[in-house]
């Protein structure tokens, strides 16, 4: 997996577990789920306030490891105000 990419497992209120990855392509963060391991990625138009903070979760992690530039953490902060403005952001 490239350093561009983020990836969780979840489980929906049914039991269901989905895969996710987030891959960071020039400004953009673009967001896919499968929920098998066999299935095809689908691109999620418009993700979940939970999806934007585990990729900010990640992108914190990483960035404490030097794996990627702390400026990243800002853009997501930003993307996810702009998106979700009543988000709690620590």
């Amino acid at each position: 997996m490239a350093k561009a990419e983020i990836s969780w497992s979840s489980t929906d209120a049914e039991g269901t577990k989905f895969d996710h990855y987030v891959h960071h392509f020039g400004k953009k963060w673009i967001f896919y789920k499968r929920q098998r391991r066999y299935d095809q990625w689908q691109e999620v138009a418009e993700p979940p306030l939970e999806d934007w903070m585990e990729l900010l979760d990640g992108l914190r992690r990483r960035a404490q490891r030097r794996l990627v530039r702390p400026e990243a953490v800002d853009i997501v902060i930003k993307l996810i105000r702009e998106r979700f403005p009543e988000a709690p952001l620590d």
